[in-house]
This record gives C-alpha cells, structure tokens and sequence, in this order.
C-alpha cells in the first residue's frame, strides 16, 4: 500500500516511484542479514555512491545530484522503510559533506567533499562523548596549539560508521571555544573501537573513538569559535533530525503495511484478525499516526525548501511527533503478529528495536520537548 501524496510536482512524483523500486529490490531483502551481522555489505555502500543517492543534496560537481530539499525527504521515507541502517548512513554523509562544504575552506570541500558523495570515503560525525551526550556544548575534549597544528586529547562514543569512516568530523575546545576539526582514520594517536550488541540500528557500524596525543596539521581545522557549535554543530544536526523525522515515517508505514498484510491473511476464532474490533482499533491509531506524521514531515520539507525562519521549529515537531509515531506503531505491529513479531521471520521485531533509537539519536524526545516549548513561547 502506498499512499497519495497530494503537493508533488510531477518530477517528485517520478523520484519516490524511483526510491520505492530501489529499496525494495536492493534494501528489504538485505536489511535483515545487515542487523544480524551487525554490518553493512560494502556493495550496498558502493552501490549508493554510484547511483549519487550517499549525499544528494551536493551539487553535482560534489558528488551528488543537486536534488532539493522535499525530495530528499521523500528518499528519506524510502530508505526509512527499507532500512533504517541505511537511512542513517545517507544522513550521517550528508551532514559531514555539508559541513565541510560550507564551513571548510576551498582546499578542505574539494579534498574531501567529493570523495564522501561517490562513496570512496565514508565520513563520521564525532559530537557526542561518553559523559555528553545531550550536553553536547560542554564536551571535554581539548585541542591545543603546537609547532605541527594542533593535538587532540579526548574520547567520542557512539559514532555511526565510525567502524568504516575514513574522514572524522571531531568537535573540541580550543582555548576554551569550540573548534572543529577533520581527522583522518591512521592518524598516529587515533584509534577506533567497536561498539556491537545494540538495540537497534545494529548494522550503523558504531565506535568508540580515542584521542591520545593525536596531532593533526593547520590545514585540518575547520571552524573556531561560538558559532562553530550554534552555527556548524546544530546546522548539522538539524540536517539529520529532518532524515530522521521522515525515515521514522517510513519505518511506521513498514509496519502499517506488515500489520495490514498480516492481520488479512491470518485467521484467529474462524475469522481474519482484521475483523476483530479491537485489532481496528489498533490499525485505526497506526493508520492516523503515520498520515499525520507524514504530513508534518512534509511541512517542514516545504518551509525549509524556503528557508523559512520557522523551518527549524517545524522540523523539531516533526522529529519530535514522527519518531513517537513509529515506536508507538512498531509496538503495535510486533503485538499483532503475536508471537512471530518476536521471532526473526517477520521484520516488525527489527522494525521495533530500531523506532526506539529514533527516539534518542539527534536529540532526544524529551530534549526535544523543551526545545520545541522554547521556541514557541
């Protein structure tokens, strides 16, 4: 079942059919395998790279495709229902490339940015540190000036793709601002660490990173200051929290459809689940969810393609409301398959492991609760 939606220009309406072919023919079939071993399959990143689908929102020149804002979203959905490993990686990429295209240097976006769009370097996001996760402002790692550049002293955790990534975003103080800094993995006093046995988003292919004495040339500061965190920081983050919003759409309308599907074929007291009352009661609540969070979603797509001064706020609603919206439908979906949405035949189990990390990555619900009554008032 796939559903309407009313707004897209004929073109939009082409790139979704294109999105839903793509993931079904090289995405559903693999995402369960990709959970188990904890891994994505180098092919499928490859595969990405070549089909300008890791950073579409680069100028082609960059490495992408130059596709607008909306229709992002609407791949973002896609890849969502598919595999939200893969939904993460596309945002992890574009918010890296991003940030290195407008906050680098020339030297920097051309090195680097290209290389992250085609998929021949897969890059990271390092924010978040062991003891700063949500208070990421007041992280501790330090970075301080020498003869050769600068050393790095500190940790991150959990960082998607930090298992595979070739280029590190890292954040830093420097004499007591915020700096920002790319790291490339082989640097002496650098080092990754696996993070396995996750709830969900299983195969993002987490690490723990350590910087110990890590030195790393001029050339490979970014940013300094204040505004490297209000400005390049939440930039960054706002870009992934909008993939976020609507890859949590998708995700809910995997298990809408897995419950639609289940629920007509299978036969409980002489009659089809769906004819129970209460089994409609639960499609009903999955059903408006999705459609409405779908629609914020689209709202906030529509003022960020205009660069609304509420874009920011809409797309926080729509993080906030859509993520809610899928755990709470994958829930439901893993209760209506009974005992084989605990069991590794039916995707709706993987489905509810991964909607509960929608709720914590790019700031977490309860984060976001604040934030959007701040905004507002």
């Amino acid at each position: 079942m796939h559903t309407v939606l009313y707004g897209l220009t004929p073109r939009q309406q082409e790139d979704r059919a294109s999105f839903t072919a793509f993931v079904d023919d090289h995405l559903v079939p693999e995402a369960d395998r990709w959970d188990r071993e904890q891994r994505l399959s180098d092919s499928i990143v490859e595969l990405l790279g070549k089909s300008r689908l890791l950073v579409p929102t680069l100028p082609t020149e960059a490495g992408g495709s130059g596709m607008d804002v909306e229709t992002y979203g609407l791949l973002s959905e896609e890849l969502g229902r598919g595999c939200g490993n893969i939904r993460n990686l596309v945002a992890v990429q574009g918010m890296v490339a991003h940030a290195l295209l407008k906050w680098g240097t020339k030297e920097q976006a051309d090195r680097w940015v290209p290389r992250i769009g085609t998929g021949e370097t897969v890059g990271a996001f390092a924010l978040t540190e062991p003891e700063a996760g949500s208070d990421a402002r007041n992280g501790s790692m330090t970075a301080e000036r020498t003869g050769a550049g600068f050393v790095l002293n500190g940790r991150k955790k959990w960082m998607s793709f930090g298992q595979r990534a070739g280029i590190f975003l890292v954040f830093a103080r420097l004499e007591g601002e915020p700096a920002a800094f790319v790291v490339e993995r082989g640097t002496d006093g650098f080092r990754t660490e696996p993070i396995s046995g996750l709830l969900g988003l299983r195969a993002s292919e987490l690490a723990e990173l350590t910087f110990d004495g890590c030195v790393v040339p001029e050339s490979h500061l970014i940013s300094r200051g204040r505004l490297t965190f209000d400005l390049l920081a939440t930039g960054s983050l706002d870009y992934g929290r909008y993939s976020t919003a609507y890859g949590s759409v998708g995700l809910a309308q995997a298990c809408l459809t897995a419950s639609l599907e289940y629920t007509r074929e299978r036969t409980q007291f002489g009659v089809p689940l769906r004819d129970h009352q209460l089994v409609r009661r639960m499609l009903t609540d999955m059903i408006s969810s999705v459609e409405g969070a779908r629609l914020l979603c689209r709202q906030a797509g529509v003022l960020r393609a205009r660069n609304h001064k509420d874009a920011i706020r809409q797309t926080l609603i729509a993080k906030y409301v859509a993520s809610r919206a899928g755990f709470a439908a994958a829930n439901d979906a893993v209760q209506l398959h009974g005992a084989n949405g605990i069991g590794p035949d039916f995707p709706v189990q993987r489905h509810l492991r991964d909607a509960k990390v929608q709720e914590i990555i790019e700031g977490t619900s309860q984060i976001q609760q604040l934030q959007i009554a701040e905004m507002t008032l």
